[in-house]
């Protein structure tokens, strides 16, 4: 039974056109992303990560695959 206070609310409508299932579904996961709140940007490695790396001995060292270690 369908009745007025079980009928979905109506996001957007196409006024002109026939778009494919597809395109409705890019078009709603769009619209529905705009609405949702920033993420926050990840934090940077703290002091106890480098004081963490240096009691490892992480430190980039010339040499073979240096560059690996020297990521972070």
């Amino acid at each position: 039974m369908t009745g007025p206070e079980t009928e979905p609310e109506v996001l957007f409508s196409v006024a002109k056109g026939e778009p494919t299932p597809e395109e409705l579904a890019a078009l709603t996961a769009v619209v529905l992303s705009l609405g949702q709140a920033p993420q926050a940007a990840p934090e940077k490695p703290g002091v106890r990560h480098w004081v963490r790396r240096q009691q490892l001995r992480l430190a980039p060292k010339p040499g073979p695959d240096a560059w690996r270690r020297s990521l972070g």
